[in-house]
């Protein structure tokens, strides 16, 4: 039997944007750390063509209504990121190209004790990613560079866990929305997986992970790409986001060579939803273990 879902009403913000209203079973707590927002909220409040969403526990998140926004790609990732780290949990942590900081923020709930840093190029998404840590209590201990990734000035040397979505097609080969921020996070305006395992190399700590994802049909681009610069395929999954559907995209897991023994390791593929659209019960574990009601 399905769990009943109560929404509350979404609320026009003192800002001018959208509160949107939680979506959850009856009776769920919301798990993990609880968020510390600024009493003087003024300047983080959703403005005109805004909305603030819910994402991990009652952590939030600021999106652009018609923007770029937190997607399954964000999830799936950092979901591999935290199984991997769990074991170890990382101490510094670093989002190559954190848009609106929806990874970056999963992994700084998920692992409360550790410092991450963001690295973003378009300052519209920067700033919306400080917003939402300064709403959630986390400056703290997360930041965002402005920066190109592909700068070796941005490097942060010694991360225990580096993470990245990199857009997945190359300049030409479709039509680029004029939509804000939407483009560069779809086309690789700065670069694709080439660039963002270059990057990550320079800021791995020794053995230490790399967590990313690409089209599934990117497999070997992805190996060629980790091989450049040095690091090895330690795993990968496939995501397939209907029963009946081809794999949408990968996730997986990149490391120095010198600590992956033997070829990647290739998990079940996730499915998220079966013939019906209902999430699976592999998909609804995903989203429990990041603090999303199921």
């Amino acid at each position: 039997m399905a769990t009943a879902i109560a929404r509350a009403d979404d609320h026009t913000s003192p800002g001018g944007g959208i509160l949107r209203g939680a979506r959850r079973p009856a009776g769920w707590l919301a798990p993990g750390p609880p968020p510390r927002p600024p009493e003087d909220r003024e300047a983080l409040w959703p403005r005109p063509g805004e909305d603030l969403c819910w994402l991990a526990g009652d952590w939030r998140i600021l999106q652009q209504v018609r923007g770029h926004r937190f997607s399954l790609d964000d999830l799936v990732t950092a979901h591999l990121a935290a199984r991997i780290a769990a074991a170890a949990p990382p101490g510094r942590m670093l989002d190559l190209g954190c848009g609106i900081g929806s990874v970056l923020l999963l992994l700084a709930w998920r692992f409360p004790l550790a410092r991450a840093c963001g690295i973003e190029a378009q300052p519209l998404s920067a700033a919306m990613a400080r917003r939402s840590i300064a709403w959630n209590g986390a400056g703290d201990r997360c930041r965002v560079i402005d920066g190109d990734l592909r700068d070796p000035a941005t490097a942060v040397a010694g991360c225990d866990l580096v993470t990245g979505t990199p857009p997945y097609f190359a300049r030409g080969a479709g039509l680029e929305s004029d939509r804000v921020q939407r483009a560069p996070c779809r086309f690789e305006h700065r670069g694709g997986i080439e660039e963002y395992a270059r990057a990550a190399a320079r800021s791995l700590a020794p053995g230490a992970p790399f967590v990313a994802c690409a089209p599934a049909r990117d497999r070997d681009r992805v190996a060629a790409a980790a091989a450049a610069a040095g690091l090895g395929v330690e795993r990968w999954r496939d995501v397939v986001p209907r029963a009946g559907k081809p794999p949408l995209l990968g996730v997986f897991c990149l490391r120095g060579a010198a600590h992956v023994a033997g070829p990647a390791v290739i998990e079940p593929p996730l499915l998220v939803r079966d013939a019906a659209g209902r999430r699976t019960a592999d998909f609804a574990a995903v989203r429990a273990e990041m603090g999303m009601p199921t």
